[in-house]
């Protein structure tokens, strides 16, 4: 596990107790959340940027029955095109140039018996849908350049910000894989919904800031919370 952290770095260091609020909004997304870990549905995580998808992808892995095994990150909106493949699938020696001797996982590959996090799904091309919609039906895949079949065994947490009905609409996104991720749909409120939040979140984030550098405890006036409540 710790080889497979270093190789795709990524780690789930979250658990629910780490997600702070009192709001009845984010009550209910951890209630959805904690039933969601006690499956083995994939789970597709909405809400907008900030909301904390990886946070609960965190939980929702270190509550599962796969703890144990290895969890998983990929940014689909994070990797160039040309290495989208190679990064979920891995290759084999001489598969392109540059290619490392003796080939490399892809973080599938890493992930197997755990949990892979595609974060903004929604940004993933599309002949990547195809493919990865193999895998979901299949639970298998080839290395890039390879013809060996690598059998998989994973479950998907996705999350993404975009409104992926309209994608589907435009066919930017392909209309299967979303049912293929949608097991277990969770929405997540953003922090102007969360009632009461607000200032909490600011306190923790106050103290953890004052203790990383070493400062006194340092408080927020009660002027500058009604600025943090009316922003």
């Amino acid at each position: 596990r710790r080889l497979v952290n270093e190789m795709a770095g990524s780690q789930a260091r979250f658990a629910f107790e780490d997600i702070l609020g009192t709001s009845l909004q984010i009550q209910e997304a951890k209630k959805q959340a904690m039933l969601a870990a006690a499956g083995v549905s994939n789970v597709l995580l909405l809400g907008e940027t900030g909301t904390g998808k990886e946070l609960f992808a965190q939980a929702i892995h270190n509550q599962s029955i796969r703890k144990n095994h290895p969890f998983v990150a990929i940014n689909c909106g994070a990797i160039p095109r040309e290495l989208m493949e190679s990064e979920l699938f891995g290759y084999i020696g001489g598969a392109f140039t540059g290619a490392k001797k003796g080939g490399r996982p892809g973080k599938l590959e890493l992930a197997s018996g755990g949990t892979v996090f595609l974060d903004e799904i929604g940004d993933m091309p599309l002949d990547m849908q195809v493919k990865l919609l193999r895998v979901l039906q299949e639970r298998e895949f080839t290395r890039v350049g390879g013809e060996n079949t690598i059998q998989v065994d994973v479950r998907m947490l996705a999350a993404t910000n975009k409104n992926l009905d309209e994608a589907i609409k435009n066919k930017t996104f392909r209309e299967d894989l979303y049912y293929r991720l949608l097991g277990l749909p969770i929405m997540l409120p953003p922090l102007r919904e969360r009632d009461g939040d607000v200032i909490l979140l600011a306190k923790s984030f106050l103290k953890e800031f004052c203790k990383e550098n070493a400062l006194d405890n340092l408080h927020f006036s009660k002027k500058a919370q009604e600025k943090l409540l009316n922003y």
